[in-house]
C-alpha cells in the first residue's frame, strides 16, 4: 500500500480504491460498455463514484462513461482539474429539476443530487428535492435506462430513539410533520416513495443507499459536518472546538467503502429495496474529537468541549444497522476509523502540497 505520509493525494485515492478493485472485478466487468448517467456527482459522494469508476476503467479496460449533471461544470473544474478532464466523464450543465441530457443510450442512472442551499425556505428544500427526483425518474423512463440507484439518506427515519442502539430499515419512526427543519428528511421519503412507486410501471429497476455519516478524501471541511470541523482544527493545528456536550453519537464509514457499498447496490441490490449505508462503530462527539486531536501526523491538538453533559439524559443517536446490506450483499466495513481519520488527514494535506 502507499504510504499515506509520502504520497500525492491522487496516489493516496488509487491507493485506497485498488484492493477495492480486486475484491469486486467480477462486479466491474458487469459494467463492461456501460453508460451512466450521474446527478450530484460534483459532491463528496459524487467525487468518490467518478474517482471508482476512472480507476476501474484504467485498471480493467471497461469503457465505461458517464454524463454528469451540474449547475456549473467550469467551476467544477477550476477546482477539480483532473476529474474535470477525465476521458470517460462528459459534463452537462443544467439543473436537476430541468435538464436537457445529450443523445444516446445510457445503461444505468445514479441519483444522487443533494446540493440544496443551506440558507433555502424548507418548502424550497423539499420541492427540489421531490421535483428533481422526478425529473430523473422522467428521464430515465423516456431512455429506457433499466438500473437506478437513489441515493437516499438516514434523515427518513427521524429522530433515532436514543435508547435504540442502531436503526434498521424496518424502523418506522419518520421526521416530525409538525416540524419545518425537517424538510430535508421529508423530501427524501417522498423521493423514495416517488421512484419506488413509479418503479413498478414502466420505470427503472430502483434501488435506494440510505446515507449516514462518513469521512474520508473530498470531505467538506468548512461546513455543518462536525467530523469535517474537527479535521479542520487539526490541520491548522488548532484546538478541536466541540458544540454541545460532546455526547451525541454518530458512526462514520470510509469514503472508499462508501464508494463499493454504492456500486454494489446498484448491480445487485434488490428491486424496490432500500439498504443502510454506513458503519455501526459508534463514537460520542467528545470521544471522536480526542481521537483526531491525537491521530498520526502532526503534533496533537487540545480538545474544548462546549457544554455539560446532563446527568441521566441518554444521548442523540445516528447509528444505522447495516445488518441487511452485510447479509444479503456481503458488504463490510475494511477501514477502521482511525485508520480512517488518518488517511483522511493525510490526503488534505497532499492536497494542500498539489497546489
Amino acid at each position: 500500500m502507499t504510504s499515506v505520509e509520502v504520497a500525492s493525494a491522487r496516489e493516496l485515492i488509487r491507493a485506497d480504491l485498488e484492493p477495492l478493485l480486486e475484491r469486486d472485478e467480477p462486479l466491474w466487468r458487469g459494467l463492461r460498455g456501460a453508460r451512466v448517467f450521474v446527478t450530484g456527482g460534483t459532491g463528496f459522494v459524487g467525487k468518490w463514484l467518478l474517482e471508482s469508476l476512472i480507476h476501474a476503467n484504467e485498471r480493467l479496460g471497461l469503457g465505461m462513461r458517464a454524463a454528469v449533471l451540474t449547475r456549473n461544470p467550469q467551476a467544477f473544474g477550476a477546482a477539480n482539474p483532473r476529474l474535470y478532464a477525465a476521458q470517460e466523464i462528459e459534463w452537462v450543465r443544467g439543473d436537476v429539476r430541468d435538464f436537457v441530457v445529450p443523445a444516446g443510450s445510457f445503461t444505468h442512472a445514479i441519483h444522487a443530487a443533494t446540493d440544496v442551499l443551506a440558507d433555502a425556505k424548507p418548502v424550497d428544500t423539499f420541492g427540489v428535492i421531490v421535483k428533481g427526483t422526478d425529473c430523473v425518474l422522467d428521464f430515465c423512463e423516456e431512455r429506457g435506462i433499466g438500473d437506478l440507484l437513489i441515493v437516499s439518506s438516514g434523515a427518513v427515519y427521524g429522530r433515532q430513539p436514543p435508547d435504540l442502539e442502531r436503526v434498521n430499515e424496518l424502523f418506522e419512526g419518520a421526521p416530525s410533520t409538525l416540524d419545518p427543519n425537517t424538510a430535508y428528511g421529508q423530501g427524501k421519503r417522498a423521493s423514495e416513495w416517488l421512484a419506488v412507486a413509479r418503479g413498478t410501471g414502466r420505470g427503472p429497476s430502483v434501488r435506494i443507499a440510505r446515507l449516514f455519516a462518513f469521512v474520508g478524501p473530498y470531505l467538506p471541511m468548512d461546513r455543518h459536518l462536525a467530523i469535517g470541523n474537527f479535521l479542520a482544527d487539526r490541520l491548522a493545528g488548532r484546538a478541536i472546538e466541540v458544540k454541545g456536550d460532546g455526547t451525541a453519537v454518530r458512526s462514520y464509514l470510509y469514503a472508499a467503502d462508501l464508494a463499493r457499498w454504492l456500486w454494489t447496490i446498484l448491480l445487485r441490490g434488490a428491486r424496490g429495496e432500500a439498504y443502510n449505508v454506513g458503519s455501526e462503530q459508534a463514537i460520542g462527539m467528545a470521544a471522536l474529537a480526542r481521537r483526531i486531536a491525537m491521530a498520526r501526523g502532526d503534533r496533537a491538538v487540545s480538545v474544548r468541549i462546549e457544554g455539560t453533559p446532563v446527568p441521566g439524559k441518554l444521548p442523540a443517536r445516528y447509528v444505522p444497522s447495516t445488518r441487511k446490506a452485510r447479509e444479503t450483499l456481503g458488504l463490510e466495513t475494511t477501514v477502521s476509523l482511525d485508520d480512517a481519520i488518518a488517511r483522511t488527514l493525510a490526503w488534505a494535506r497532499a492536497a494542500l502540497s498539489d497546489t
